[in-house]
């Protein structure tokens, strides 16, 4: 069988395919450059795939949200934890020249222009864990719910910048 019948079985792309054939998860032999997968082998990967355990629920705590780069504020009965760096979570990566301006940057893997760029930098003002409801919150401007984009590769989409960047930190919450 070939990778792409493979992997259309396995419901994975071609690529984890391949490098289930190379790190020899299945038995598989590449004949002209191209892998012959052993059919009763992808089989038993298949199976061992569908006994993974239910993924466990995040739970959220000051301890862990500090961990992965919060900073904690208490006043006047208040106890909170900011994420400053919100952006990274959301899947925006910025580069800037020493005058601050932007000088290139990707937004979930796509380049996108320096303005646009800026635009999603300034979209969120803050974020934040309040310990007393166990809640994450965030202080936007209207387009931070609806935000429209169009890539440097010519793709449009609309994302909500405040759901990425909540689902952004319990991802990584979840890896601690």
């Amino acid at each position: 069988m070939n990778t792409t019948l493979a992997a259309s079985q396995a419901h994975v792309t071609v690529a984890t395919i391949r490098t289930w054939c190379r790190i020899g998860a299945v038995a598989a032999v590449k004949q002209a450059g191209r892998w012959i997968i052993d059919t009763s082998s992808l089989a038993a990967r298949i199976a061992i795939g569908k006994m993974k355990r239910p993924a466990r629920p995040v739970v959220l705590t000051p301890e862990n949200l500090i961990a992965i780069g919060g900073r904690r504020w208490q006043k006047n009965g208040m106890d909170r934890i900011y994420i400053n760096d919100w952006a990274d979570f959301a899947g925006l990566d910025v580069d800037y020249y020493k005058s601050g301006n932007v000088c290139g940057a990707t937004f979930l893997g796509h380049g996108i222009a320096n303005g646009r760029a800026a635009g999603i930098a300034g979209a969120i003002s803050k974020v934040w864990f309040d310990t007393a409801d166990g809640k994450l919150h965030a202080r936007y401007y209207d387009d931070a719910r609806g935000y429209e984009i169009r890539f440097l590769d010519g793709i449009r989409q609309s994302f909500d910048l405040v759901d990425l960047t909540f689902a952004g930190i319990r991802r990584a919450v979840a890896a601690l």
